[in-house]
């Protein structure tokens, strides 16, 4: 869609009005605001024309216009400038991440309540693991005669094990037996696969030597479990009722419900080849997303492993200063997985 000049210092201008305020935006303000030579006239005659491209709604109770999701897809791609954070901004970002955190579960919790406490705005974040994890090889070994470590590595090269303690006595060479036949048989098999190949073991083992089979076993199908398992952090959800439009119980519940419910965690999308998602109103495909935005970044965990943190708020919310911050976050998350220390000194600019 193409647009003059004008036009697109006008709607610019009107979004931004609105971003900061949640009220619609008349066409004296706007020429007050732009401190141009446009007359209220020509600014209410641009904005007619924005309103009849789809850019601008007028609401029933207002002279005044508001941006549709046309328009924020236009300002998104064409006319937001680009956010500069704060030296204060990326402090805090900073030494968020600097906190000792080892678990990734708990990284990744705490991630979404930064993005949350940063935006004032719902926050989910998730990790994504491989679609096809397998186990690479199997190392046993012996601590005392009834005793020896489980070491599971995945090709994904995540490494976990377990002190497993028997009944009775097992002989060095027993286990070594033991480790070439899970090397032979249980390795490259997904979590699917790795069942039935155990059921089959079951019909030629004998009843102990099966026993010492299956315990191993079970630990490994535990440990692809967890790789596979993707669990969502929610954060913030309150933070909705921060804000004009939902303000209505009921529409807070709705989304409050969805963010937060148990379920596939496929229903927040992850972006695939870019760093950064916006999907604005209709462009999301839940019904319970519809009349807002999910801003969503990526960044890499390592060990095929992506993490994935957004926010969830009305089309109104200040998309350049939202994506600014999880960018930054996002960067300074796989700097911390990747061990890279973290981003550096925050650049010079306004808040």
């Amino acid at each position: 869609m193409e647009l003059s000049e004008r036009k697109k210092r006008i709607l610019r201008a009107i979004i931004e009005s609105y971003i900061q305020t949640a009220e619609p935006v008349g066409s004296k303000a706007v020429a007050d605001a732009m401190e141009t030579a446009f007359s209220p006239a020509t600014v209410r005659n641009e904005m007619a024309d924005l309103e009849a491209l789809g850019l601008l709604e007028k609401p029933h109770t207002s002279a005044g216009r508001i941006p549709s999701p046309q328009g924020y897809r236009l300002y998104v791609n064409e006319l937001m400038e680009e956010h500069r954070l704060s030296m204060q901004e990326t402090d805090r970002i900073n030494q968020a991440l600097h906190l000792k955190m080892r678990e990734l579960d708990r990284v990744i919790d705490e991630a979404g309540r930064i993005v949350s406490q940063l935006t004032n705005y719902p926050a989910f974040a998730l990790s994504a693991g491989s679609e096809r994890t397998t186990i690479r090889r199997f190392d046993l070994l012996m601590v005392e005669r009834n005793a020896f470590i489980v070491v599971v590595m995945t090709d994904t090269n995540v490494v976990r094990n377990r002190l497993v303690r028997l009944p009775s006595d097992l002989t060095e060479a027993q286990l070594q037996m033991l480790n070439t036949l899970l090397n032979t048989t249980f390795t490259g098999l997904t979590l699917d696969e790795i069942t039935p190949e155990l059921m089959r073991v079951a019909q030629h083992a004998a009843g102990e030597a099966y026993g010492l089979i299956s315990l191993v076993v079970s630990f490994a199908i535990e440990v692809l479990e967890e790789l596979e398992h993707r669990r969502v952090h929610t954060a913030g959800l309150t933070h909705l009722l921060e804000h004009p439009e939902y303000r209505s119980l009921e529409k807070a519940q709705t989304l409050m419900r969805y963010l937060s419910e148990e379920g596939d965690p496929a229903r927040f999308p992850v972006p695939q080849n870019e760093p950064m998602r916006i999907l604005i109103g209709p462009e999301n495909v839940a019904d319970a997303l519809k009349d807002t935005s999910v801003v969503i970044a990526r960044y890499d965990i390592g060990g095929g492993m992506q993490g994935v943190i957004g926010v969830v708020g009305p089309t109104r919310m200040d998309y350049a200063r939202i994506t600014a911050r999880l960018s930054y976050l996002a960067e300074g998350l796989a700097r911390l997985f990747g061990q890279g220390g973290l981003p550096g000194g925050g650049p010079d600019g306004g808040t």
